[in-house]
Order: structure tokens, then sequence, then C-alpha cells
């Protein structure tokens, strides 16, 4: 099969994610504060689009605070730095069971609200982007599953829709890019999708070639696509996404090290993405070009 290299590529850094990770790198960004900061390093890095969580500053607990998207992207809107802003949508969708011998009640941990409420901050920050994962699954935690109902994506795409923020598709298996071309196919999501292709998730698809090449070939022709993997894999992805003909993600919330036994910061797995896209021939886009080729409106910063 022949390559499609991607002569053109875009830098999506995530941030800082809502995983355990506070506490395995002093580097996971936590306040708002932290988190825009290093958000604006990561585009002088390179990056064209930071992904955004939010966290509890002093626990590193991931939030759904909205006090602390504003700030976030008040920050980063005000900064010296062009970039593109994609927050989260992921959250308020955790179904944690009590358990194989009583599954209900539900344990702590559980965190479901209504569609509303789950897009209640892209509301009050109208980022340029916001995710949509689009499917449920389990993940590596024995109880946990990530929930997201055909209902509850349909309303909550076509919420954003309304705002005129762009979702991006998150795709942890086929059936997930499945389900997002019948969103397409029902005018629920515009026909130009953004998809992130998420590999090497537990419990979704692994990182092997082979059913990345799946992944990618599942992609409509007219959609534009990015992959990312997790830990020790992240950087062999830059260069898979480029040679599918995609676009790249790194960052803190996939991976916590530059290289083994050294701890990286976001701006560091960019500069090392930027050199290997780079090294492969192609070029860096800018937050400008990204916006014109995804047909995003660059927002202000709020008075």
């Amino acid at each position: 099969m022949p390559l499609n290299f991607s002569k053109k590529v875009f830098i999506t850094c995530a941030i800082t994610g809502s995983g355990s990770t506070q506490d395995r790198s002093k580097f996971v960004p936590r306040s708002p504060k932290e988190i825009a900061d290093s958000a604006i390093l990561a585009a002088k890095a390179g990056a064209a689009i930071v992904h955004c969580h939010v966290r509890e500053p002093d626990t590193g607990e991931p939030s759904r605070d909205l006090s602390y998207y504003r700030e976030v992207t008040d920050r980063i809107r005000s900064s010296e730095v062009d970039v593109v802003l994609n927050l989260t949508a992921g959250m308020g969708g955790d179904l944690v069971l009590g358990g194989t011998k009583s599954p209900l009640p539900l344990a702590k941990g559980t965190d479901m609200i209504s569609a509303e409420e789950r897009v209640a901050h892209i509301v009050e920050c109208l980022p340029e982007i916001c995710t949509l994962d689009c499917g449920t699954m389990n993940f590596a935690e024995a109880d946990y599953v990530m929930t997201n109902t055909p209902g509850m994506l349909r309303s909550m795409a076509g919420m954003m829709g309304e705002l005129g923020v762009k979702p991006e598709i998150e795709a942890f298996d086929t059936g997930h890019l499945w389900f997002a071309q019948q969103l397409v196919s029902e005018k629920v999501i515009a026909p130009d999708a953004l998809v992130q292709l998420c590999m090497g998730v537990p419990w979704g698809a692994p990182d092997d070639l082979n059913t990345f090449m799946a992944m990618v070939n599942n992609v409509p022709k007219d959609w534009t696509f990015s992959a990312f993997s997790l830990g020790r894999n992240q950087m062999a992805y830059v260069a898979a996404a480029v040679l599918a003909g995609g676009n790249v993600r790194v960052g803190l919330e996939d991976n916590l090290w530059l290289r083994k036994g050294v701890l990286a910061t976001n701006e560091k797995l960019v500069e090392r993405a930027k050199v290997i896209i780079e090294g492969m021939g192609a070029e860096l886009m800018d937050a400008e070009e990204v916006r014109n080729k995804l047909n995003l409106k660059k927002r202000l910063p709020s008075s």
C-alpha cells in the first residue's frame, strides 16, 4: 500500500489530561496558571493546538470547575502566542460499578451528568475545538466504564455545532469511527470532520501498525485526522502519523518521559516531535494555517 505522506503537519499538545499522573511527575501542571503557562510554552515550541483539561490545584485531581476553564482560556488568549484552543468535553461520563459480586450501588468515582452540564464550560469559554469521545469503552481499571451513549453524543455534538465549536472526534476503536460517520450522515457533525485516533489506550485499539492502518483506512478521505500513542511509543507515532497522511499529538496527558530516566515537559515533547517531523521533510503548520484548514473561527480574549 503506498504511503500518503503528510507534507504539512500540525502538532496538538495535550497539556495535562485527567489521569492519575499528577504525583508521577513534577512537570504535570495542576493550577489554571500552570496549565496555561505550559500551553503557552508548548505553542512557542511549535504546537498549533493545545488540548486542555483542568485539575484541582491542591490535589491535582481532575475537575470540571468552570472558573478553572475560564482562567485557563483567558490566560492563553491574552498571551503573546497565537494558538488554537481545544478543551476536553470528556468529563462527566464516568461509571464505576461496585464490583462483580455487587455492581450496584455505583461506587465512588462515578460522575454521570447531563449533556448540558458536560458542555457547560464549552458554552462559557467557546474554544475553537472541543473533544467528543465517540463511544463507550472499558478502561484499564477493573470496574470503570467510560460512558458515551449514542443519544448523549448526538446531543453534545448538536450543541457544539450550534455554538460554532468544532468537535474533535476521539476514536478509540473502529466502531467509534463508524458511529462518527453516522453523525456526519445525520448532519449532526459537519462533513469536514476532525478526528483523533487514540492508540494503545487499554482497552481500545492496540497501537500495533496493522491496527493503526485499519483505523486510518476507516477515516473518510475528506476528514482531517491526527494520531497518538501512549508512553514510550509516543514519538514513534509522530513518525507513523506523518507517514500515514495525518497530524500529530504529543504531551504529558499521554507520556511523561522524554527518554528513559528523564521526565519530560510539554514544550520538550513538542520540540522532539518537531525534530522528527522536519527531519522527515514535512513542514509545521501554525495556528492560522490550522484555522484555515479546519474552518475555525478565532476567538478573542474576554473583556
